[in-house]
């Protein structure tokens, strides 16, 4: 659909992508007012992906409700169940053995380097300039990564190993060493992933000061280039990271623009490398789960986690009345918040940057959805 104003020096334009194309029911649009070329309003609207993930955790069980949490941020998947895992079992008075816990805190840190490498990708990856895809640099870090989840879940993507009390299986033999030689592969492929980047992404793009990361709430690689020391892996500490405190480092920048948000990402991304060596390191012996009984009835209650994934914070708040369910579940997810912030930062953006500026704001569509 295309509006088109006759005989003014401008108009609005809505473009519909087709009904076939993912954003067509809605997940997230931007209506752009562009006068001579340049954004210079954004109304951020976004929309249902999964019918309302929030009230569909409200009619599954605490065990069921991990494969949906699971899916929000499809990017994030292993701090998306983690954080609500850690919710549950804050209501239910359970700790998980040690090495679950290093274990899950390993699997959130593989996630989020990731997660980083793809978000890095598709901005180094850009036409004009970028590389064509399969020469983008940090992809084959990535599947190093994808293929150390997948040797002790089964999953690449949609991990699904995390369990109420622990973990749903142990790690298999040479793990610790096969995620030590992914780690190798990220290191080597940082400093061509952070060259075509500088040719992609111009300075001063998109910005995002301060005080609006402040107003808008938003966390991870956007508040950190605006100069936010925000990283709840310090802040609200969680897991193993208590225990390896001296080996995160929290990057940040001042600038707030859209190549700020990638480096920093990816300088974080380097500052996390020796973190997850600690890790390795440090991991204990021992089961990696608590038996539970066949029905998990959490008592009456209110319990929030907030856990630190590639792109900001991911928390769950969860009510419960006594029952099997919960009787209210509400997610923090950073792409919300982001999203909410492409209002002040997308102004004054040329269109022919305008993708360029949105993928700095580091949504996933399903992690828009409440």
């Amino acid at each position: 659909m295309v509006g088109v104003g006759v005989g003014a020096n401008s108009c609005d334009i809505a473009l519909d992508l087709g009904d076939l194309h993912p954003s067509g029911h809605g997940a997230l649009r931007l209506a752009c007012r562009i006068d001579d070329g340049v954004v210079t309003s954004v109304d951020v609207q976004p929309g249902l992906l999964h019918r309302g993930t929030e009230k569909l955790l409200e009619v599954r069980d605490y065990r069921q409700a991990l494969m949906l949490a699971n899916r929000h941020d499809w990017l994030s998947a292993v701090t998306s169940e983690v954080a609500l895992a850690l919710a549950v079992e804050g209501l239910l008075g359970l700790e998980p053995p040690p090495r679950a816990t290093w274990l899950r805190t390993i699997l959130c840190e593989v996630n989020r380097a990731a997660a980083a490498l793809l978000h890095a990708a598709g901005a180094a990856g850009l036409p004009p300039l970028g590389p064509t895809p399969a020469r983008v640099p940090g992809m084959r870090a990535r599947e190093e990564l994808l293929r150390c989840l997948e040797s002790i879940s089964g999953g690449r993507v949609h991990v699904m190993i995390t369990r109420i009390g622990g973990l749903a299986n142990d790690a298999p033999d040479g793990w610790s060493d096969q995620v030590a030689a992914a780690l190798g592969v990220v290191s080597d492929e940082l400093p061509a992933l952070h060259e075509a980047i500088e040719h992609t992404i111009p300075p001063g793009l998109a910005v995002v000061t301060r005080d609006d990361a402040v107003a808008y709430g938003v966390s991870g690689p956007v508040a950190r280039a605006a100069g936010l020391r925000l990283d709840a892996r310090v802040d609200q500490p969680h897991l193993a990271y208590p225990a390896v405190a001296p080996s995160i480092a929290t990057v940040t920048a001042e600038e707030g623009d859209a190549l700020s948000r990638y480096r920093v990402l990816l300088d974080q991304l380097e500052a996390d490398l020796p973190l997850i060596l600690a890790l390795l390191d440090g991991l204990p012996e021992g089961p990696v789960d608590v038996p539970l009984p066949k029905v998990v009835r959490a008592p009456e209650g209110t319990a929030y986690c907030v856990v630190e994934s590639a792109t900001g914070r991911s928390g769950a708040y969860v009510v419960s009345v006594g029952e099997t369910t919960p009787w209210r579940v509400r997610l923090r997810t950073p792409s919300y918040a982001h999203a909410q912030a492409m209002a002040v930062g997308l102004p004054g953006t040329p269109l022919e940057l305008l993708a360029a500026a949105i993928g700095s704001f580091m949504c996933v569509a399903g992690d828009t959805d409440h």
